[in-house]
């Protein structure tokens, strides 16, 4: 055909002749037997064909899928991160599982069955309650003495990031009972006891099934010492010379109440800065840290908490495109 025949649309200058196809299982819309190269600005029929045929729709399609992956979280949160315990809720800051909650509180809390415990140097203690909104966790020792049980000698030891970051609050009191006269705390350091809504060593020896044991060597009370947790981080019950202890809490509700009837038990207290944590579980999100970076660190949550499942969703969006790509096009 006379190129000067054709419309002005497709004008071009045959530059080569026959072109052997590649082979390839897939179907072309064209017959390759004779492929002409054109060079020109304007875009024949053979090109606009490679345009449309039906691969560009599957790579635009692909390409699309990916591009929504990336952007929209899973359908349903599956969370690494545990959200209770038995009965007891796991909220930020704390947690359950590593990575999960801030890092000033990693491994302070231990799931067993659908028991939780608090864990420090000296033991796991049972976590009764935790109250999201007052802040406080209160927690009990079973291997402590209470009015009901007397234990084999124990301290009660926390970390020094424990003791800094939820330290037993001002209304948990300890009680040294069986105290030598020469205990410090009878003393040089005697300032460290106080009298407590009018309750006395004679009243919790004597109306304490536990602790009536002590009278029956003197046939009289041994001292004993009402005091805080700074008494017995500071000196262990070897320094303080007193054979046991015990604690209870909400000592301000207790005047006129017998020790037979107080809590027995250690209420902690923690504090936790405004990092956006609450914006990030209310939308569904798990706020957490990098166990690697953050591994022993007790500086601020901000720089280390992210949102869990994001990074992992991307990384599993661009797996499954890729599936798909090479389904279709390999």
């Amino acid at each position: 055909m006379d190129p000067t025949s054709q419309p002005i649309s497709q004008k071009v200058t045959k530059i080569s002749g026959t072109v052997t196809p590649p082979r390839s299982p897939l179907p072309y819309p064209f017959p390759f037997h004779t492929i002409p190269t054109y060079t020109t600005t304007q875009s024949p029929p053979l090109l606009l064909n490679i345009m449309q045929h039906p691969l560009n729709h599957h790579l635009t399609l692909t390409l699309l899928a990916l591009t929504l992956l990336s952007h929209f979280p899973p359908a349903s949160p599956l969370t690494p991160c545990r959200t209770v315990c038995g009965t007891t809720a796991i909220n930020y800051p704390f947690s359950i599982d590593d990575g999960c909650g801030a890092p000033q509180y990693r491994s302070m809390l231990n799931c067993t069955g659908t028991d939780l415990f608090f864990m420090t140097t000296s033991g796991r203690y049972k976590v009764q309650s935790i109250d999201y909104n007052k802040q406080t966790m209160v927690v009990y020792d079973p291997a402590m003495s209470t009015c009901s049980i007397l234990q084999p000698h124990h301290d009660f030891v926390m970390t020094d990031v424990e003791s800094v970051v939820i330290p037993p609050s001002s209304d948990t009191v300890f009680a040294l009972l069986n105290c030598s006269i020469d205990s410090p705390v009878l003393n040089r350091y005697k300032n460290l006891c106080f009298n407590f809504s009018g309750h006395s060593c004679d009243e919790l020896y004597g109306g304490c099934n536990a602790f009536r044991v002590f009278r029956s060597f003197t046939n009289s009370s041994p001292p004993c010492c009402f005091t805080g947790y700074d008494t017995v981080k500071y000196m262990s019950m070897n320094i303080l010379d007193c054979s046991h202890y015990t604690s209870f809490i909400n000592v301000d509700g207790l005047k006129g109440i017998g020790p037979a009837d107080w809590v027995y038990g250690m209420k902690l207290s923690y504090a936790v800065p405004d990092t956006g944590c609450g914006r990030c579980t209310r939308s569904g999100g798990a706020c957490g840290y990098d166990t690697e970076t953050a591994a022993g660190s007790n500086g601020d949550t901000g720089g280390g908490q992210k949102l869990a499942l994001r990074p992992k969703f991307h990384a599993f969006a661009l797996v499954v495109g890729a599936f798909i790509y090479f389904v279709i096009f390999i």
